[in-house]
């Protein structure tokens, strides 16, 4: 009876971690997790500036996704931004951004994903993220506002890193 104890222990264990990595692993895009550092010379932005550097680093929480981004922008002092968010249509708060105070994910695809930030409920930015085949590149394509009103379309490309 006891090793029929220790054999059904074993299971459910296997069991609950296969359910947590398919739960973070059928929200989150293939191959998201890790820490990707900002390519300045594979990116675009427009109207600009770009920022000095920008590192973002994704990892699973429970059954959401914790974002981190440390960004040195052109100007100004360094920002570090958090938000952990799922992927279920709902809106999530995310502090340290100026320019937003709410998230919301959308899966697309196995290699795709959306963000739609907000700010006092207006949309502020939305970015759509692509994974390449080999997962060593992450294009982020963001369509927004500046603080100013002006129209901002930048594509962000980021290296992963070991």
């Amino acid at each position: 009876m006891r090793e029929l104890r220790k054999v059904v222990g074993a299971v459910l264990g296997v069991a609950c971690a296969v359910a947590f990595a398919s739960s973070v692993s059928t929200q989150a895009p293939t191959g998201l997790m890790g820490t990707w550092k900002l390519n300045l010379t594979k990116s675009t932005f427009s109207p600009g500036p770009a920022p000095k550097s920008m590192t973002i680093t994704y990892t699973p929480e429970g059954e959401s996704l914790k974002i981190v981004v440390d960004v040195v922008p052109a100007e100004g002092s360094p920002q570090h931004r958090e938000v952990t968010a799922g992927y279920d249509g709902k809106d999530y708060p995310v502090t340290g951004d100026p320019a937003a105070d709410m998230i919301r994910l959308k899966r697309i695809s196995s290699t795709e994903g959306e963000s739609i930030f907000t700010k006092g409920g207006k949309v502020m930015e939305v970015n759509k993220r692509t994974l390449s085949a080999d997962g060593q590149t992450l294009t982020i394509a963001t369509e927004g506002t500046t603080a100013d009103g002006k129209p901002r379309k930048d594509v962000a490309v980021y290296d992963k890193q070991p």
